[in-house]
């Protein structure tokens, strides 16, 4: 029988509720459990596919095509087992599907309240999401609640979680509350008391954890720590530190050493062999001792919140490691690139323009790819980043003047990206799109295989066959590609029912490193095994890096 922690969070929002889940997680699997995840996320959308990646962060899209919490992401980096759309839900989804079943008649008449139809369907969607891994047969499901201890919209999810541990056996459910213990510089203290209100706001809704996390930005001294321990009414071994450390891949090791899976197996009456972390101090050795350095410029419009591209930036990170690199990132607001100054991407070793939606910013993306490929820069794009090489292809060397993508400017005269809609038939009539379509359900979403084209660049890469995920609405046009194929452009692997471009590259005749994917790749990284795309494109950054340090030599 699945035994279930709820991962609550007090204070403020932002402390890490999802990297210590996904790191008990990554204990608790080293000791041979079988474990999985599920994020609960109290706000009103049906998903954060329509989100604001300034205001929500990146949105992660699992194997079956959802789009999902950044935190499955760190789920699925801290262990092997894989996401699904029932490992991430919100209060949309619940109230949904709750007024689905109202209307169908499903509640005989009854009143449909809070509760308990809305906590109960809660309740169903967890057992649900638990039982989609390992056939059912999962051990532990770790069940991180969205928001904060006294959020309104965060009590149905609370006590939709008491009421489990009620109806559940004695040893089957536990409770991680993580809180804030700040440091206050003009008194040089760090405060308990925001602590010590969270715990009890956490236990008048009927909750006691099991364990309480204490975020600071140091480690807490045991004065401190015995003083909550007494006013949180809690033994002095469940309270436990975690301060901030320069990697989170840390973590597993710091809660281990701290007890924390000890203390969650002795409440839910387990015994498994003792944890073997040492694939993460394996991995921590080999971040902190590289034996190369690469400055890779990522060109994109959020870089006033990186946590837009967390996946990707830790998938650099992981080729780093797997490549004894240290990859340090220049982050370029590829707004300031549109007026022609390209001083912030200069002395860089490799470019990448990741994925992202609308016109702001994509003249500068583009002037970024150009300098890339004339100068022989290692490029890779991601996306939208492959979908702006191939225009930077069409207007600078298939002659395709003014070529753009439709997504930019509906009228443009050579759409060489577009929705498959909008292509040219052959009677030559255009179709045109719905601009009142519902945005969350027009997007080519999740894993799908295709052949990879022999003697290219993406089958040193990949071999015969690419699956990665998807998450976008525009397609580069078949219509275009013979011209661009003729002007040099290798289009590398196509989708075997649509036959749509996936991958694009240039002849390494013509340039080193030149490379575009349709897809996330970044979706699939995990620091154990790196990814074959990411690992190629660190090598080819430190080539570029050897043979300029050479030429500087030489001068």
């Amino acid at each position: 029988m699945t035994k279930f922690v709820f991962v609550t969070g007090g204070v403020v929002s932002s402390l890490g509720k999802g990297i210590a889940a996904a790191s008990l997680a990554a204990i608790l699997e080293s000791r041979g459990l079988k474990v999985t995840l599920l994020k609960l996320d109290p706000y009103i959308n049906v998903d954060p596919g329509t989100m604001s990646p300034i205001q929500h962060g990146e949105v992660f899209v699992t194997e079956d095509g959802a789009e999902t919490d950044l935190d499955l992401g760190h789920y699925e980096r801290f262990i092997t087992a894989k996401m699904r759309k029932s490992n991430n839900f919100t209060t949309g989804q619940i109230y949904d599907s709750v007024i689905r079943k109202e209307r169908r008649g499903e509640y005989l008449g009854k009143t449909v309240q809070v509760i308990p139809h809305i906590t109960n369907e809660i309740q169903a969607f967890i057992e649900r999401g638990a039982a989609a891994c390992f056939g059912g047969q999962t051990d532990v499901a770790i069940c991180e609640i969205g928001g904060t201890v006294g959020d309104i919209e965060s009590l149905p999810f609370l006590e939709a979680a008491r009421q489990m541990s009620l109806r559940k056996p004695r040893n089957d459910t536990a409770f991680i509350h993580l809180t804030l213990v700040p440091y206050i510089a003009s008194a040089g203290e760090l405060k308990t008391k925001p602590t010590q209100h969270s715990v009890q706001k956490l236990r008048e809704i009927g909750i006691m954890p099991t364990a309480l996390l204490c975020r600071a930005d140091r480690m807490i001294p045991a004065e401190e720590m015995s003083k909550i321990s007494l006013f949180a009414n809690m033994r002095q071994e469940a309270v436990i530190s975690v301060w901030d450390a320069d990697t989170i891949y840390k973590i597993p090791q710091m809660l281990h050493e701290q007890g924390l899976d000890e203390i969650i197996c002795n409440e839910l009456n387990l015994s498994p062999p003792p944890a073997d972390l040492s694939v993460w101090s394996n991995l921590v050795y080999r971040m902190e001792n590289p034996k190369h350095h690469v400055n890779i410029g990522m060109v994109g419009k959020y870089m006033d919140l990186t946590e837009s591209y967390k996946s990707l930036i830790e998938a650099l990170r992981h080729a780093g490691i797997h490549n004894e690199t240290q990859v340090n990132i220049r982050y370029v607001d590829s707004e300031l690139l549109e007026h022609g100054d390209i001083a912030s991407i200069e002395g860089l070793d490799a470019i990448l323009v990741p994925g992202g939606f609308g016109v702001r910013g994509t003249e500068g993306k583009i002037a970024a790819i150009s300098h890339a490929r004339k100068n022989g820069i290692p490029y890779l794009g991601i996306c939208l980043g492959m979908q702006l090489a191939v225009i930077e292809f069409a207007r600078n060397v298939a002659g395709l003047q003014g070529a753009n993508s439709t997504e930019f400017n509906p009228a443009v005269e050579h759409k060489v990206v577009a929705l498959i809609t909008e292509w040219e038939n052959s009677d030559g009539k255009v179709q045109t799109r719905d601009d009142q379509s519902d945005l969350g359900g027009t997007m080519r979403l999740g894993s799908q295989r295709c052949p990879v084209k022999p003697n290219t660049l993406a089958n040193a890469i990949y071999g015969a066959e690419v699956n990665e995920r998807h998450r976008h609405r525009y397609e580069v046009n078949n219509e275009y590609v013979p011209q661009l194929e003729k002007a040099g452009m290798i289009i590398s692997a196509r989708t075997p029912n649509e036959n749509l471009p996936e991958m694009m590259e240039l002849p390494q005749d013509v340039h080193p490193w030149f490379f575009g994917v349709q897809f996330h790749p970044e979706f699939t990284s995990t620091p154990r095994d790196g990814h074959p795309l990411f690992s190629a494109y660190i090598q080819a950054a430190k080539l570029y890096a050897a043979q300029k340090n050479l030429s500087k030599a030489t001068v």
